[in-house]
C-alpha cells in the first residue's frame, strides 16, 4: 500500500470497503468529461491520470485525486479506463492484476474488435469482469441529450451499472462478444468519415467559384439528412442478397466518370468520389451492370463471404 487510501474491513464478513464509488484512470478530454459528469451528480468519483496537474478542477468540484494508478485501482468496485490506445491501457493495468480481480473494469478506449477481445480473455483469467464501450460523442456532448455509448461483455456490468452509465450518454447493451461494441463503433464513424470526406470535396469544388463552404453547409445538410431516408432501402437489398429487385438505380447508371471529369476540370482532387467510382467498376466488369447500386458492397465484403 503506498498510503494514499487506507483499506478497511469488516471483521465479521470481511468485505472490502472502498472509499468511492467508481474510479477514471484517464483525464484527456473525454475521461475529463466522464468524470465531471458524475462528479456533478454527487457520484463518489477517484481520478488519476499519468501527467500531473489534470485533476485540479476535478478535485475543486469534490474528486478524489489518487497518486497513482494502483491507488486508484483499489479505491472503487467499478474502474473505468479512458486511455489513448490498448497499448496504454495494458501499459497501465497489467502490472496491477492482482488489484483488479474481483473488480468490475470498462474500458472507455477507442481499440480495435480484436484488441476488446484480448482485453476480455485477459480480465476473465484475471477474474476480472469486463465491459467495453464504444463512446459516439465528442466530450462536450458527454451528459446531453444525442450523445450514446455502444457496450458489449459483461452483461452483468452493464445491468448493474446502468443507472451511472446513463449520466453520461444512452447506453446499449450488444452482447457478451466484447468486441460487437468496437465494430458497431468503427463502423458507424467510418460511414461518417467518408461522408464528411464528400462534403469536403463539394467545398473544394465550389471555392474557386468564390462560394464560401458555410454556405455550402447550408445547402448541404438538408440534402444529406434527405438522403439518408434511402439507407432502409438499400438494407432491406443488401440483407436479401438480390441485387436485381426492381426500383433499383443499375450500376451502369450509376457510372461517376462524367462527375470525375467536372471536378478535375476545376484543377480539384476527385480522390473521394473516385473511391465510389473505382467499387462501381469492379462490379461492371464483373458483368453486373445492370444490378442494382447497392452490389459495390460485394466488392468491400471480405473475400468468400
Amino acid at each position: 500500500m503506498d498510503g494514499t487510501f487506507r483499506t478497511t474491513w469488516e471483521s465479521s464478513d470481511m468485505h472490502e470497503i472502498h472509499e468511492t464509488d467508481v474510479s477514471i484512470l484517464g483525464l484527456g478530454a473525454m475521461g475529463s468529461a466522464l468524470a465531471e459528469v458524475l462528479v456533478k451528480a454527487g457520484v463518489r468519483t477517484t481520478v488519476w491520470n499519468r501527467s500531473t496537474g489534470r485533476a485540479e478542477a476535478l478535485v475543486a468540484q469534490g474528486a478524489t485525486e489518487a497518486a497513482s494508478a494502483a491507488a486508484a485501482v483499489r479505491a472503487s468496485p467499478l474502474v473505468v479506463v479512458c486511455l489513448f490506445d490498448h497499448d496504454s491501457v495494458h501499459e497501465v493495468l497489467d502490472p496491477l492484476v492482482g488489484d483488479l480481480a474481483g473488480r468490475k473494469l470498462v474500458n472507455l478506449t477507442t481499440t480495435k474488435p480484436e484488441q476488446a477481445r484480448r482485453s476480455a480473455l485477459w480480465a476473465a483469467r484475471a477474474r476480472i469482469a469486463y465491459l467495453d464501450g464504444g463512446i459516439m460523442a465528442v466530450p462536450s456532448m458527454i451528459g446531453q441529450p444525442g450523445a450514446s455509448i455502444l457496450y458489449s461483455g459483461s452483461q452483468e456490468v452493464f445491468r448493474e451499472h446502468t443507472e451511472l452509465f446513463d449520466r453520461w450518454a444512452a447506453g446499449t447493451y450488444y452482447g457478451e462478444d466484447a468486441g460487437l461494441a468496437s465494430l458497431y463503433d468503427f463502423a458507424l464513424l467510418s460511414a461518417m468519415y467518408v461522408m464528411f470526406a464528400g462534403f469536403m470535396q463539394g467545398a473544394a469544388m465550389l471555392a474557386p467559384a468564390g462560394v464560401p463552404a458555410s454556405r455550402f453547409a447550408a445547402m448541404a445538410a438538408p440534402w444529406l439528412t434527405a438522403m439518408t431516408g434511402e439507407l432502409a432501402g438499400y438494407a432491406e437489398v443488401i440483407d436479401g442478397g438480390d441485387y436485381t429487385v426492381p426500383g433499383q438505380q443499375s450500376l451502369t447508371f450509376s457510372n461517376l466518370g462524367l462527375f470525375i471529369e467536372a471536378i478535375t476540370d476545376e484543377g480539384v482532387s476527385a480522390e473521394p468520389i473516385a473511391m465510389v467510382q473505382r467499387l462501381i467498376q469492379q462490379q461492371v466488369d464483373a458483368g453486373h451492370g445492370t444490378e442494382g447500386f447497392a452490389r459495390i458492397i460485394e466488392s468491400l465484403k471480405p473475400s468468400g463471404a
